[in-house]
């Protein structure tokens, strides 16, 4: 008897730390932009790009960690979403996602500084664009007349993720 009443005050106290663990942990939901990048999500505040004497780069800044970034050859760029074509020249085609990650801040406001959709003339890549920032998920999209050979790393201090195609 004696051993039931001890499980029902340890289930009690349980559910009790729990629910007051919850409720401390609710307020941290609603962090700021300052804080966003430190407590979760990074966010994707600028995408740049430059020509090299052997490669061109595609430079994607966060503030944050690099999240998981996949890079992946596709038949055509689309807008996340809505599916419409991204209207960029080109034959060839890269998808660079990042995820978790966001290109707006916790009020919906836009922290990405960089363009949206930008024409390049650089000897291999020939446009970039951002075609989505939904769920987590941003995504962008490189452009090339040929077939791109490239190679795609994190960076650190500051955070970026990189992708080099080879001339």
């Amino acid at each position: 008897m004696i051993h039931t009443h001890l499980r029902r005050i340890a289930a009690l106290a349980s559910g009790v730390l729990l629910t007051v663990g919850l409720s401390l942990a609710a307020p941290a939901a609603t962090a700021t932009t300052a804080t966003r990048a430190q407590s979760g999500s990074p966010l994707v505040v600028n995408a740049r790009w430059a020509g090299h004497p052997t490669y061109d780069r595609i430079v994607i800044d966060i503030r944050g960690y690099v999240p998981t970034a996949t890079v992946t050859p596709v038949p055509q760029l689309v807008h996340d979403g809505s599916g419409t074509p991204v209207p960029l020249p080109g034959r060839y085609f890269l998808e660079i996602r990042l995820h978790p990650a966001a290109a707006h801040d916790d009020a919906g406001g836009n922290v990405h500084l960089g363009p949206r959709l930008q024409r390049i003339d650089l000897p291999k890549l020939k446009g970039i664009a951002l075609t989505g920032d939904f769920e987590g998920y941003v995504t962008f999209g490189a452009a090339f007349d040929t077939l791109p050979y490239y190679r795609a790393f994190p960076l650190h201090s500051p955070e970026r993720f990189v992708v080099d195609i080879a001339r």
